[in-house]
């Protein structure tokens, strides 16, 4: 029987002895199916969600399931579903968890979304910065909690009548990636290509900052009604999340304020410890954006491009057809749907330290425990780092599981390629063109790392500031950290600043990274005596 046939004959079934009566089918996903039911107890309806057969069948999940259920039942909070109770019960002969959840009366976000796109193009940006705002508040105190979502996206966003932000599937994600059960060990873990943070992409650990990427994914979208990554196949937008720059949101909606733009390349920047610190941090700043200037109407641009990592994905990654249903009818990991489509599995525990970040306390046995200092972010992939297959859950869905070694072969293949003509390029590019303005470079030794020249930042960074918030006769600083020094040098020589250049000993970023600045990003400084002291490393170590 498929898997449509299998969830839809449970209507009209019970679960916990006859206490939840299954009614209409109301969603369904790669993973889960969810079911409007009637609580007979307390007189009440109530939304339960069955996973599929084929992830009941592991004892150890089952476990796992149950007791992530219960730590998520402690989250109260008014932007989040509640969960109220999960067991297992025997349905068509197979034993299946479920979790009984707060029944919302509402729509998914995707659907409220596609209204506005229909009328306007995408949402007015006052009412995106506000629901946006309420996911971070309910993300907030699930990372107090220690509970990473891992598949933020409009699907598993509910809006109330009252337009209510609801934010639900917390839980699902640790459990999939306990790392115990032969379903992970096959490469699978929630997610959606469309929302995967880089790291989730290469196959590696998350912390909360993954959940403010996939926020500021959503966000984008919100306000262009288009995602900043498009592409034929799950393995291309993966590759475009790792390695290409989204386009500002104002090239695709006219009306937006570049405030909107800074906070959306912030959110997405490639290295964790670029983005936000944490959910609140996000959250105060789309606040002040939203009180900070006038809403219009959106303002799309005809036929703007976003990025799109097809081009080079196609040529390097092997095709992935995801657009047939697997076989015996089971929903293929990267099915859109609004339950949670799977992706590779990343590695679990926090993977990045943050400056000034504390990881918040856990509080159940299976949240991020505190460990040593992992090694810092770098985008360079791992040997054993995993990419989005074309399997469903572990099975093997028309050649997915048979194909995996060769697709993880040819993405390690190929972003190593890319990597080795970085390497080749950055050895060629000769020394320091500071034309006088800073001391001599110091020469390599042993445990140097080289320049990254693809760090940059555009000349208008400097020429064409963003003006101080309360005073209109002084300029923001612009963000430099982390960028190459000969393109920061090029933006201060275009705008005429001064600056003074220190040499830092630290091999963690690359040689003529900067590591910092005085003023920092985002002070007011007089753009007509601008004098900025940059930090800059020399990639030889401490």
């Amino acid at each position: 029987m498929s898997q449509d046939g299998a969830q839809g004959r449970y209507a009209g079934s019970s679960l916990a002895g006859g206490r939840y009566q299954l009614r209409d089918l109301l969603g369904e996903g790669g993973m889960a199916s969810v079911h409007l039911a009637y609580d007979t107890v307390l007189d009440r309806q109530v939304a339960i969600k069955t996973l599929h057969t084929e992830l009941g069948r592991e004892q150890s999940f089952r476990e796992r399931f149950r007791r992530e259920a219960q730590a998520v039942a402690k989250l109260t909070h008014t932007n989040i579903v509640s969960v109220f109770d999960t067991g297992e019960d025997d349905l068509g002969g197979a034993t299946m968890p479920y979790i009984v959840m707060e029944y919302v009366e509402g729509k998914p976000l995707g659907s409220v979304l596609d209204a506005a796109v229909r009328q306007q193009g995408a949402m007015p940006t006052d009412q995106a910065l506000k629901i946006t705002a309420d996911v971070l508040a309910a993300l907030e105190i699930s990372h107090e909690m220690g509970l990473v979502h891992r598949d933020i996206k409009p699907g598993n966003v509910m809006m109330t009548k009252r337009n209510v932000v609801k934010v639900m599937d917390f839980g699902i994600a640790r459990a999939m990636q306990s790392g115990v059960t032969s379903m992970t060990q096959t490469g699978m873990v929630v997610g959606t290509p469309q929302y995967l943070s880089p790291e989730q992409a290469l196959g590696r650990g998350v912390d909360a900052r993954s959940d403010l990427y996939s926020v500021g994914i959503m966000l984008f979208q919100l306000v262009t009604g288009r995602l900043p990554f498009e592409a034929d196949s799950p393995l291309a937008i993966a590759y475009a999340h790792v390695q290409e720059e989204p386009v500002a949101p104002s090239s695709i909606n006219r009306s937006l304020p570049p405030a909107i733009d800074a906070l959306v390349a912030r959110a997405l920047k490639k290295n964790p410890n670029e983005r936000f610190p944490t959910a609140e941090a996000m959250r105060d700043e789309c606040l002040r954006i939203a009180q900070s200037f006038q809403t219009a109407a959106p303002s799309i641009v005809p036929g703007t491009q976003t990025a799109s990592g097809a081009g080079v994905g196609s040529a390097v990654f092997p095709p992935v057809d995801t657009a047939a249903p697997a076989a015996g009818g089971v929903h293929t990991p990267y099915q859109p749907g609004p339950y949670g489509p799977a992706t590779p599995a990343p590695t679990p525990g926090y993977g990045y330290p943050q400056p000034g970040y504390q990881t918040p306390a856990p509080t159940n046995a299976y949240a991020p425990q505190a460990s040593q200092t992992p090694p810092p972010y770098n985008i360079s992939p791992q040997p054993a780092a995993a990419m989005p297959s074309g399997g469903s859950g572990g099975r093997d869905s028309g050649g997915g599981k048979r194909n995996m070694p060769v697709i993880i072969g040819s993405i390690v293949v190929a972003l190593l390629a890319i990597g080795g003509v970085i390497a080749a390029v950055t050895l060629s590019g000769g020394g320091d063109d500071d034309g006088g303005g800073g001391k001599e470079s110091k020469k390599p030794v042993a445990g140097h790392r080289g320049p990254d020249r693809t760090k940059t930042v555009e000349k208008t960074l400097c020429t064409e500031p963003d003006t101080a918030y309360n005073d209109p006769d002084k300029i923001k600083m612009p963000e430099f950290a982390y960028k190459d020094w000969r393109s920061v040098l090029s933006c201060l020589q275009a705008a005429g600043w001064h600056y003074d250049k220190n040499e830092v000993d630290e091999n963690t970023f690359g040689e003529d990274t900067v590591i910092r600045t005085v003023p920092k990003a985002g002070e007011d400084i007089d753009p007509k005596d601008v004098d900025i002291q940059f930090d800059i490393s020399s990639g030889n170590p401490a």
